[in-house]
């Protein structure tokens, strides 16, 4: 069976478009659906799809970046963008190479898409590296977009429940294993989730005017440090406005606080 997965940060794109292609091709099987590129590629590898539908405006990754990330990959997907931009933008590359679907997405276009997709399945993807560079170059994009959400779970008696997260409302990340902790305030106290994205991956997406890093596994809202405490050995801790808990600053991150 033919899998894919659906990349777009627009809930209500993503559930037309499954339903597009479960109308068009039923034995399609949607693997996946995120809402953003970290979520994006890191499913993509786990989960190996035949085809990966994405946005290219999404939060953490660009489409462009998690189709340049896969390009490596053994078992790569075939690309097929979902964007709102116009055909100027498309020019960069050939679309029998790679496809594109303009944002809204009529049946006729996704019937020719997916003819070439059933057409091309039997075929190694290509290599895309020069047509993605030439395309990011046309839009203008970044490799990469500042964080604005997570989904983040926690362990309840029977399963696993997922939320979503504000960035905004996190106090600090912490690194825990090969996972994530986020942690939220929680009336005086707080609460921890896990996200499966390692703490350097989340760096890298994170607005540095609002978040830092103080320590090989920490990294800080700077909008919620009330201040600074040295104990009688000269170690460095923030302290959280409103929350009875400090967070050790490492030696080559104490300039962050000269001024505190």
């Amino acid at each position: 069976m033919t899998t894919a997965l659906i990349a777009d940060d627009e809930p209500h794109l993503v559930e037309f478009l499954r339903a597009r292609l479960a109308h068009l091709w039923p034995d399609l099987e949607i693997v996946a659906t995120v809402d953003n590129g970290i979520d994006a590629l890191r499913l993509a590898r786990e989960r190996t799809p035949d085809i990966a539908f994405l946005d290219i405006r999404m939060p953490g990754r660009t489409g462009i970046d998690v189709a340049r990330q896969l390009q490596d990959d053994a078992r790569r997907p075939r690309i097929v963008f979902v964007t709102a931009f116009d055909q100027y933008a498309i020019d960069a590359f050939d679309a029998d190479a790679i496809d594109y679907l303009l944002k809204p997405v009529s049946d006729d276009r996704l019937e020719r898409t997916l003819g070439k997709l059933r057409a091309g399945l039997a075929q190694q993807p290509p290599d895309l590296s020069r047509l993605l560079a030439q395309l990011a170059q046309h839009l203008g994009a970044p490799s990469t977009q500042t964080l604005r959400w997570v989904r983040a779970s926690r362990r309840i008696a029977d399963g696993e429940v997922t939320e979503q997260i504000a960035v905004a409302d996190v106090l600090y990340f912490q690194a825990d294993d090969k996972y994530t902790c986020v942690v939220l305030r929680d009336g005086a106290t707080t609460r921890e989730l896990l996200i499966r994205v390692p703490l350097s991956e989340l760096n890298e997406q994170l607005d540095k005017r609002d978040f830092q890093q103080i320590h090989r596994s920490v990294i800080v809202n700077l909008n919620v440090v009330a201040g600074t405490r040295r104990d009688m050995a000269g170690k460095l801790f923030v302290r959280l406005r409103d929350v009875p808990r400090e967070l050790p600053v490492a030696r080559q991150y104490v300039h962050l606080f000269r001024q505190m």
